[in-house]
């Protein structure tokens, strides 16, 4: 300011006017009016952080970028480096195992990708440090991390929720399905990456029998009644005790079309649809209930409902406290102003969302590589071939660029094509040209992505 006023006359600077505005680029702009012609000064951009990986991470990181933030990762696993490495700077964990010494200069806003940071021996140092997290911490936490904790909260506040037993072990269990026959699906009580048990879905109860002798009761099992695959999800912000509804939203978890195989790891795909009236009411039946809870525990952060329709009404199958792996990026084109939301919420400030009505929809749709879902079958590095130019998002997963330039496979998920539209229709149509442009031996997608299971409640 000191500097633009000495480069004016007394009667210049008289006139000199100042309006100060945050851009929806995520930077503070102070305009200054110049014999009549406004020039700006770009002040620092907003400093984003990401704990991750893959595709997330590159995706998420990537539209910060383009919508002015100062962007980096801290690389929490050992694979998925690439996508995120061509975004900004990043940090490996291997090298880095406290990321604390990399925030001492603050940042000004840190997305986890998962809640295994609440795990790590550095959690309360990292805490101490007072940085804005796009999670919730303490007991809020719980919504995601403890299964049997969701399930109380949701008896407590008269919300549906299927039947649902925590057993220590296989003699446990197996009294449960005897005492109460009926299909499960087959959970660790705690939620995590490195869970002993990945979420087995029976759809009988002889298929449920069969499972409860093979899987490792390290940590006890909860089980969960199924209630069959009409299934979606919805996405909100909760923020200064209020819930700000994003997106409902549908991932395409079985590993092949026409809804078959196993349920894979990650899902094959994912469509959003902007909702912000929540016209599918799975956040009046299944999120404002908790709206006491949430203001209780100073919830404040992403929370997703997962929930399946049946006998005429949505139930809770489970709660996320993370913008969702197929959905975040999505979420952040959808907003003007996503990076003032994100870190307005971070901060549990009160919140003004503004979407933009020229994407509505958006679809995701992940190419597989060789072997995937039986992640046992490993192939080696092949590699990964662009025939055409892309015209939509592609975010990089288990990919790494070969010495000779080539890009090459380095593990089972090789990337996620993104599309948005002002249809869903348009979006799934970009969605699959561009995936058939990316081709790597034994590769294989979902091509039946919207096809089924979308609108809500449809299977």
């Amino acid at each position: 300011m000191a500097l633009v006023s000495s480069a004016l006359s007394a009667s210049a600077a008289a006139r000199l006017k100042l309006n100060k505005t945050i851009s929806q680029r995520a930077r503070e702009t102070v305009l200054f009016f110049f014999y009549g012609e406004p020039f700006s000064i770009m002040a620092k951009p907003l400093r984003v952080i990401g704990f991750g990986v893959g595709a997330f991470t590159h995706g998420m990181l990537s539209v910060l970028k383009e919508k002015g933030c100062d962007v980096s990762a801290y690389l929490t696993r050992p694979y998925g480096h690439y996508g995120p490495g061509l975004v900004g700077p990043t940090h490996d964990c291997a090298a880095f195992p406290n990321p604390c010494t990399l925030l001492q200069d603050g940042v000004d806003l840190v997305i986890p990708q998962s809640i295994d940071w609440a795990e790590r021996p550095w959690r309360d140092e990292f805490l101490k440090l007072g940085l804005p997290i796009l999670c919730p911490t303490g007991e809020a936490l719980l919504l995601e991390r403890n299964r049997d904790f969701a399930r109380e909260l949701c008896q407590r506040f008269q919300i549906p929720f299927p039947v649902a037993q925590v057993a220590r072990n296989r003699l446990e269990a197996e009294r449960i399905l005897s005492d109460n026959p009926r299909p499960y699906v087959i959970k660790n009580p705690l939620c995590s990456p490195t869970s002993p048990i990945h979420t087995i879905v029976c759809e009988t109860v002889e298929e449920t029998r069969s499972w409860l002798g093979r899987i490792d009761y390290a940590e006890g099992v909860f089980l969960q009644e199924y209630l069959g695959r009409a299934e979606a999800g919805h996405i909100a912000l909760v923020s200064n005790g209020e819930i700000h509804s994003l997106v409902t939203n549908q991932e395409y978890k079985r590993a092949f079309a026409g809804n078959l195989g196993i349920v894979a790891g990650a899902p094959l795909g994912g469509l959003v649809e902007q909702d912000p009236g929540d016209k599918y009411g799975l956040a009046k039946a299944l999120l404002h209930p908790l709206l006491p809870w949430l203001r209780e525990v100073k919830f404040h952060g992403p929370v997703q409902v997962t929930a399946v329709f049946k006998d005429g009404r949505w139930q809770v199958i489970e709660y996320n406290v993370r913008l969702g792996v197929t959905s975040g990026p999505m979420i952040l084109r959808m907003l003007r102003n996503g990076p003032d939301c994100l870190v307005r919420c971070a901060r549990d400030e009160k919140l003004s969302l503004e979407f933009d009505s020229r994407q509505p929809f958006g679809c995701s749709m992940t190419l597989a590589g060789y072997g995937y879902p039986y992640v046992q079958l490993q192939g080696p590095q092949l590699p990964v071939y662009v025939d055409e130019p892309l015209t939509c998002d592609v975010w990089w997963n288990e990919v790494a660029r070969g010495g000779d330039g080539q890009l090459r496979m380095t593990g089972h998920r090789i990337c996620d094509v993104v599309a948005m539209g002002e249809t869903l229709p348009a979006a799934l149509r970009k969605a699959k040209e561009n995936i058939r442009k990316i081709r790597c031996l034994g590769s294989y997608y979902r091509p039946d992505v919207g096809e089924s299971l979308w609108p809500p409640g449809n299977v």
